[in-house]
């Protein structure tokens, strides 16, 4: 990350490519325990956080990625009442949970609470949800909040992760998806924010593959446009103990009013058409 003439710029490197944000203003910088968290106001994109120099959100483009997150699990899934989400500390995925009624109980286990309580102040919108009675907070590793939780306690498992570099690599490993089928109900869905189809077609290849052999039945990837994540373009993977993912409950999405700015149900289903490439990249047949 360089900060050149009033201009914020996120280089990925190793694919030849940056994305800059003109800028009005710093605002805000803490060093939590974990990582350098920044607070900027620019010019178009209302505010931006980074992680350790690397977008987290910003104000303008940050509903794409909650709601893609979130609804298209929720709505693959029978009837979601227990949902954890791990990681998610901007709470803008447990803001989206808590749309559907049916959800009795939401957990967030975020290893850095200083993430939360910065979003609470610079992203009220996000955290309208944290007062929610169904709603619960543990500040602590989701890695081990996993391992410990007892059978068949969720219906879904959110990761709402940062890149699979460091302590966050542990979140795409094959042990970590054990923990999370057993700790799944029956029909359990985990989903998990799985980067660029165009930059890191190869990172879901291998999620699809470690899912499979943590004992996943159904695996399916959806993707939609995220401008401000390298190259602009994200996915999810979706996982399913014992149904098929490619199914979902479009007659309830279509007639849920939950104030979405881009999910539907129409979106739900041209997400889960991927192209070719990607489509040869995770069976494994060429790019």
């Amino acid at each position: 990350m360089t900060i050149d003439n009033g201009w914020y710029t996120e280089e990925c490197r190793e694919h030849g490519s940056a994305f800059s944000l003109k800028l009005k203003d710093k605002v805000y910088q803490e060093q939590s325990p974990y990582q350098l968290i920044e607070i900027y106001e620019t010019e178009s994109f209302g505010t931006l956080m980074t992680l350790d120099g690397l977008v987290m959100l910003t104000d303008r483009d940050n509903f794409i990625y909650h709601e893609m997150l979130t609804h298209p699990a929720l709505f693959t899934h029978p009837q979601p009442r227990r949902v954890l989400i791990i990681g998610g500390g901007d709470c803008g995925t447990l803001r989206e949970v808590l749309k559907h009624r049916q959800v009795q109980l939401a957990v967030l286990v975020e290893i850095d609470e200083r993430v939360t309580r910065v979003a609470e102040r610079f992203f009220p919108e996000l955290c309208e949800g944290n007062s929610d009675p169904r709603a619960r907070f543990h500040f602590q590793d989701g890695i081990r909040w996993a391992a410990d939780a007892v059978d068949g306690t969720y219906d879904v498992i959110i990761v709402d992760s940062t890149d699979p570099v460091g302590p966050a690599a542990g979140l795409y490993a094959e042990g970590f998806y054990r923990h999370c089928y057993r700790a799944l109900d029956s029909n359990g869905i985990l989903v998990a924010q799985s980067e660029s189809p165009l930059y890191h077609p190869q990172l879901i290849k291998s999620m699809h593959v470690t899912m499979a052999t943590a004992g996943f039945q159904d695996i399916a990837s959806l993707h939609f446009p995220q401008c401000t994540y390298p190259s602009g373009w994200w996915s999810a993977t979706l996982a399913c103990k014992d149904a098929p993912v490619s199914a979902f409950r479009e007659t309830d999405a279509a007639a849920a009013a939950l104030s979405t700015r881009y999910y539907s149900h129409l979106t739900h289903r041209g997400a889960m058409a991927l192209p070719p490439f990607l489509q040869r990249a995770i069976a494994g047949t060429g790019a």
